[in-house]
């Protein structure tokens, strides 16, 4: 039946219902009980009173006798009506597949050994005006499933389970924090300069004070002016916004863990990380090893350790030997194109994304950055062109990064004049100097460390998800049209 038709014959039940009195957007429903748990409990719940409410998935009529699967949030649960007992049973012939009902009954298994629920009262809540996509196909199609989350929501239970263990994931890590004293706090979206990343970002005008704002791409700056303030331990689970492409690891809005403890350096963030990811892990998937497109990765801690140098020398790049002409040359041999502001870190950058880390399958700390690239991060004394950072490395894929935090201004004020250099020759995602950080860092910033986490790479990996669009309820997508 062509889709018009089919949504006539809706449209006409729905004002049948109406005819007979009867709401078809009702109220509230007391439910008592949802699938999952009626399943697992039956043994302590038989033969008890229980009210249950949610879609009807499948809907069998022999006569007198009924049969309908009902979905709620936990699973499904078979519904049991019999016109002789059941009050509201001479509403099935205006149900629809994707209605949404309340039944009130009693827990019993069939004698084919079915857990369901004979009802006794059936109660309409809402009339579904559009008919779900077939049953024997599903909702397939990906570019659908995105753009209509709801949809994928209610067909897909593997959909659900997926966002249910999503959610699981950020409230283990906002405990996990909360019991070592860190902070939670918030910091603004909308922000005058954007800073803390190389990224481009989204530009928006207020129209009351007439001036651009941007949206924020990363939650940094300010909260190392919390650390400033004495909030020794913060953090913030939240949005920031890049202007970027759209790839199976990027979406231009996603969500970031970044926390900062003063007294503390990046060695001590490397702990927290591990930590935090192997407790996750644990938690909500019931072991460090998980398995992710059909490769098992090992969260336990301790993790894999090695520089940056270290790996490119494993590689074939001796990068510490070589002068900055023969990194350039290497760079270009192996097809890479340099900008105009580039110097020997760049270079570092390029060689290691290129060669090193598409073969980092297990989780591994790589090391001391090149100060180029670091510019938020405090050097090492012993080898001032590098700085104390690590990012962490799961699948090929940056998972996290951290720093022992730049706290000198004079240093830090240098480093931000050599992004505005690189903005004059071409660095789009190079920020613009941040006076109020800088004075922020002249009242004393304490020895910090500080490390962000991408929550959605992290669900992607614990919860064997190929795409960070599987992660996002609504990742962005072009209009269609």
């Amino acid at each position: 039946m062509p889709l018009e038709d089919l949504e006539a014959s809706r449209r006409e039940k729905l004002e049948a219902l109406r005819a007979r009195g009867i709401d078809p957007y009702g109220g509230r429903y007391d439910v008592t009980a949802h699938a999952r748990e009626l399943h697992q409990r039956f043994a302590d719940l038989e033969g008890r009173q229980v009210r249950v409410a949610g879609r009807v998935m499948a809907l069998r009529s022999h006569g007198k006798v009924a049969f309908a699967d009902l979905q709620d949030v936990t699973g499904r649960i078979q519904l049991y009506l019999r016109e002789a007992d059941t009050r509201g049973y001479d509403l099935l012939p205006l149900l629809d597949l994707g209605d949404l009902v309340g039944a009130a009954g009693i827990l019993m298994k069939t004698r084919r050994g079915e857990v369901s629920v004979q009802v006794e009262e059936l109660t309409f809540l809402t009339k579904a005006l559009r008919p779900l996509p077939e049953k024997w196909h599903g909702l397939k199609d990906v570019d659908q499933r995105y753009r209509e989350r709801e949809l994928d929501l209610i067909v897909n239970a593997e959909v659900r389970e997926t966002f249910i263990a999503r959610s699981r994931i950020v409230s283990v890590m906002r405990s996990f924090l909360d019991e070592r004293g860190f902070i939670e706090v918030e910091t603004p979206v909308l922000t005058p300069i954007p800073g803390g990343a190389r990224a481009r970002p989204f530009v928006t005008h207020h129209n009351a004070l007439d001036m651009d704002l941007y949206l924020r791409i990363a939650t940094e700056l300010p909260l190392k002016r919390l650390i400033v303030g004495g909030l020794e331990r913060v953090y913030e689970i939240g949005r920031v916004f890049r202007n970027e492409g759209i790839s199976t690891r990027h979406n231009p809005e996603f969500t970031m863990l970044e926390c900062y403890q003063a007294y503390a350096d990046y060695e001590d963030m490397m702990k927290l990380t591990e930590e935090m990811v192997a407790e996750i892990a644990e938690k909500v998937v019931g072991s460090t090893k998980v398995i992710r497109q059909g490769v098992e990765l090992d969260f336990t801690p301790p993790w894999k350790r090695m520089t940056m140098a270290e790996a490119l020398e494993v590689a074939g790049v001796p990068v510490t030997r070589m002068s900055e002409e023969e990194l350039f040359e290497e760079v270009r041999r192996r097809g890479g194109e340099l900008p105009p502001y580039a110097r020997a870190g760049h270079a570092w950058e390029f060689l290691f994304e290129e060669l090193v880390q598409p073969r980092l399958i297990q989780p591994t700390f790589i090391l001391d950055f090149p100060i180029e690239i670091s510019p938020l991060a405090r050097e090492r004394k012993d080898a001032p062109h590098l700085v104390h950072r690590f990012e962490a490395i799961v699948q090929g894929m940056e998972l996290a990064n951290a720093f022992s935090e730049l706290n000198d201004p004079d240093e830090q004020r240098r480093r931000f004049l050599m992004q505005v250099e690189e903005r004059r020759l071409g660095n789009e995602e190079a920020p613009p100097l941040d006076e109020t950080y800088l004075r922020s860092l002249e009242y004393g910033l304490p020895p910090t460390g500080g490390l962000g986490i991408g929550v959605d790479r992290l669900a992607m990996l614990l919860l064997d998800q190929p795409s960070i669009r599987d992660v996002i309820l609504f990742p962005l997508m072009r209009p269609k049209g």
